[in-house]
């Protein structure tokens, strides 16, 4: 456990009468060097699955937005949900305004054991499968919403039609629901290739390359796995079809562009929604979405498919390759 206090130190003063002999210049180099106390400083308590480098990243973007006389107490699951449980009660029974829930089995910990202190999470896939829409509880999805993403495929490649989508049913056929749904404002057909397992990847990217005029990919472990992405990637570009994908690695890789998520961005979007919550808005109220959105470019792969990038798109690029 950390514990880390943000809050300016006590402010001493000193007593005049007893001092009649303190020479006026020391009297003030004293208060120079005095820091007094924010009036309100709040506690807030911060829960993780686990110390991962994308849970701390978020972490620290959480506390650059955050009410700046905010005092913090973080705890470490250690990936144990039960460990999780026990410390939610200990924080149960302290003096927090509010908990920080980072990850998804600190998040199940709180909602479990926390009910009168708000909660807001972040670092969650698909937080309302998981049911996490207690009166006390909201948070900041960690995806970026489907018509955003539809939107900016449109931007960049204005052409486009037919658009495949490969995905586990037992485990992201929401968002082929919605990609399905939302595409036709877009004037774009979204279709799904189902894959149950790992060995059906192949024959399904087969299918989906000879019928599509682009791959998108989502977070699918059942699709993606340290096998699987390169020769998915390997085969859409032998077959001239350009890859969206959702990380900057896989625009490294060979995917002509992907929209991501900063972890950091995350944090500082649960702060200010967390400022919300302390100046007296209740939850519950609908998890929001990140408003700074990462598009990265593959350039080579762009010239190798013949597609032309505009100029007057510098502005939208964050990085290229």
């Amino acid at each position: 456990m950390i514990h880390r206090i943000c809050a300016g130190e006590e402010e001493t003063w000193i007593d005049s009468s007893s001092r009649r002999l303190m020479t006026l210049a020391f009297a003030v180099l004293c208060c120079a060097y005095t820091i007094p106390v924010e009036a309100d400083a709040v506690e807030i308590a911060i829960l993780k699955s686990s110390d991962l480098k994308a849970y701390n990243d978020a972490v620290e973007g959480f506390k650059t937005a955050a009410p700046v006389a905010a005092s913090y107490t973080e705890y470490d699951l250690r990936s144990d949900l039960e460990r999780g449980k026990r410390l939610a009660r200990k924080i149960r029974t302290s003096d927090v305004s509010l908990v920080v829930a980072v990850g998804l089995k600190a998040a199940l910990a709180a909602k479990s054991e926390i009910v009168n202190t708000p909660v807001v999470y972040m670092m969650i896939l698909d937080p309302l499968k998981h049911h996490l829409t207690t009166d006390n509880m909201t948070g900041v999805l960690l995806d970026i919403p489907t018509d955003r993403q539809l939107k900016a495929m449109r931007e960049f490649l204005p052409t486009l039609r037919r658009v495949g989508m490969l995905y586990d049913p037992g485990k992201t056929a929401s968002r082929f629901k919605e990609a399905e749904t939302q595409a036709s404002v877009h004037g774009v057909q979204v279709r799904g290739f189902t894959v149950e397992n790992e060995k059906e990847v192949p024959p399904q990217l087969r299918m989906l390359l000879s019928q599509s005029e682009a791959l998108w990919l989502i977070p699918d472990s059942t699709v993606l796995t340290d096998e699987s992405i390169r020769f998915i990637l390997e085969s859409a570009l032998a077959k001239h079809i350009p890859v969206i994908g959702f990380s900057s690695e896989m625009t490294r890789l060979g995917a002509l562009l992907s929209l991501s998520i900063s972890f950091s961005e995350v944090g500082r979007e649960t702060g200010l929604l967390a400022k919300r919550i302390l100046d007296g808005e209740k939850p519950p109220f609908k998890p929001v979405s990140v408003q700074r959105v990462r598009i990265t470019v593959n350039l080579k792969t762009a010239r190798y498919l013949g597609i032309s990038i505009p100029k007057d798109f510098d502005n939208l690029i964050d990085e290229t390759y």
